[in-house]
């Protein structure tokens, strides 16, 4: 026993050395192979079929935004070209909704307050009742809450444009309807979008928790495209 206990004194000093540089070998070996987070690409045939127009169900990859042109609440025309190398996030709703759009709302303005200083991540909100939600509106509903005007774009426009937008591009709508006047669409979901115009996120827009996740993919989604 002394004969171990002297041996151990003996080389305790590279014993020590020996076990930290293990240590450090085997923190990089775990780096290594841990994977990095990275975000899902939704195509058409991925999302829930109810959410998809029929014609693009059958759809699984090369999937992007459309474009559009739609007039936001300062009376500006916003186009997809807008959004050019952002990353942003949508959601449908309409000033007058009783519902969930107030909540919806809400959490949209904490994801504005969490990264009103990040230029790269921007918000748009496309009105599901554009012939209600004229520019006047609009703007009266940004000021009421708080809106930046830089920030975060409230859209209005032809109906059917909006309703197409939707279902075709957002994947954001159970209803199959064309924008007629009597049709209705709405749903709580808020969608992230990445710079190639890819959906790569869906969230409950009324659940504030769901805005941790959005915020922390919103980060996982900045190290694949850093800002330039």
């Amino acid at each position: 026993m002394r004969l171990m206990i002297k041996f151990f004194d003996r080389y305790k000093t590279f014993f020590a050395i020996m076990t930290g540089i293990s240590s450090v070998i085997l923190l990089l070996f775990y780096n290594a192979l841990k994977p990095e987070d990275k975000l899902p690409v939704y195509q058409p045939a991925s999302v829930n079929y109810e959410l998809v127009d029929q014609s693009l169900q059958h759809i699984k990859k090369f999937h992007k935004i459309g474009s559009f042109s739609l007039t936001n609440q300062n009376g500006l025309n916003v186009t997809e070209q807008d959004f050019k190398d952002k990353i942003y996030i949508a959601d449908f709703f309409f000033t007058t909704c009783p519902g969930i759009c107030p909540k919806m709302t809400a959490n949209m303005g904490l994801i504005q307050e969490a990264l009103k200083e990040d230029n790269q991540v921007k918000l748009v909100s496309f009105s599901v009742t554009p012939e209600i939600d004229s520019v006047p509106q609009l703007k009266k509903y940004a000021i009421e809450k708080g809106v930046i005007d830089s920030k975060w774009n409230l859209l209005t426009g032809d109906k059917k444009h909006i309703y197409d937008l939707a279902r075709k591009s957002f994947f954001a709508a159970k209803n199959d309807g064309d924008g007629g006047k009597n049709d209705m669409i709405h749903t709580e979901n808020f969608i992230l979008v990445d710079p190639d115009k890819r959906i790569r996120g869906f969230y409950d827009g009324t659940d504030t928790s769901e805005m941790k996740s959005l915020l922390y993919d919103i980060r996982v989604l900045k190290k694949e495209y850093p800002s330039s």
